[in-house]
């Protein structure tokens, strides 16, 4: 035998995109994965089943939907505490509206700081009515998830469009 005796490896862990030990954990489950990222401009929620062909996203919610379906200001961000909030709770809606009662979460390799983006969108799909597993001092407060700490126009904001999710739901 010639050459090197190293083991490769995948390319998703090697670009620091996929930690493939969490993602096996998270299937062994056997339960769909409520998929909360936050890029650059927007936060995105998706409930995502295993297939041997790839994965299957049933439903998926970004920030711009709440612009385009729920009357979120334009010039409002589509990723902050509280966009991350109804793009989780228009989720957790349209997931129970399609007869998904249950989730695991997932936050892939974002930070998991109490309070942050990823933990406002899980609040959003619990208020829902999903059951994600979660423990509650994680959770940010309704004060933040209002907008307070912004302006209280968001307040006002917020409440709209979360009345006109459960009107489309």
């Amino acid at each position: 035998m010639r050459g090197t005796r190293r083991r490769s490896i995948f390319r998703r862990r090697k670009a620091g995109l996929t930690d493939y030990r969490r993602r096996l954990k998270l299937l062994q489950g056997r339960k769909p994965r409520a998929v909360v990222r936050v890029s650059n401009t927007r936060t995105t929620c998706q409930l995502v089943d295993w297939a041997a062909s790839g994965d299957l996203v049933t439903i998926s919610m970004t920030g711009s939907d709440l612009t385009k379906k729920f009357g979120w200001p334009a010039d409002y961000s589509k990723k902050s505490v509280p966009a991350s909030y109804l793009v989780g709770y228009a989720m957790g809606k349209a997931a129970i509206a399609k007869g998904s009662s249950e989730a695991v979460l997932d936050i892939g390799l974002a930070a998991s700081s109490p309070g942050n983006r990823v933990f406002s969108a899980l609040k959003g799909m619990v208020d829902a009515g999903l059951d994600i597993p979660h423990g509650d001092d994680v959770l940010p407060d309704d004060e933040r998830i209002n907008g307070a700490h912004i302006s209280g126009d968001v307040a006002a904001a917020v409440e709209s469009a979360k009345t006109k999710i459960e009107g489309a739901y």
